[in-house]
C-alpha cells in the first residue's frame, strides 16, 4: 500500500531491493544480456551493451527490482570449481569463459 510521488521514488523511498548485475548478490555480468533481450532495451530505449557488458550511454543503469518489505540484500560467496562447471554447462558457456566472468567469486 505504498503511495509515493515522483520525488519519493527518486529518493528511493520504497520497500524492496534492487540488485544489479556484477554486484555481490548477482555476480554474473552475463545475465545482463538476458535482461537486455527480455526487455528489448536496445530496441525500446536505445541502450546498448559493449563486449564487456558495460551500458551505453554510460549514464544508463540496470537492476532487478524486488518490491517487497521483507526483501534483503545478500552476497553470493565463493563458488567451487564443480559449481562453475555445472553453471557453465547450463548456460552453454565454455568453462574458461565462465571462469573469466565469475573470477571475483572463484
Amino acid at each position: 500500500d505504498e503511495k509515493l510521488d515522483e520525488s519519493d521514488l527518486l529518493k528511493i523511498k520504497y520497500d524492496g531491493i534492487r540488485p544489479a548485475p556484477g554486484y555481490p548478490s548477482q555476480p554474473d555480468h552475463t545475465e545482463k544480456s538476458t535482461m537486455w533481450e527480455t526487455i528489448k532495451a536496445k530496441e525500446l530505449a536505445g541502450i546498448e551493451l559493449s563486449e564487456s557488458l558495460s551500458m551505453m550511454p554510460a549514464a544508463s543503469v540496470s537492476a532487478l527490482v524486488f518490491a517487497h518489505p521483507q526483501s534483503q540484500y545478500f552476497a553470493v560467496g565463493q563458488v567451487g570449481k564443480d559449481q562453475v562447471t555445472n553453471y557453465a554447462e547450463r548456460k552453454k558457456f565454455e568453462l574458461s569463459n565462465m571462469e573469466r566472468w565469475l573470477s571475483p567469486i572463484l
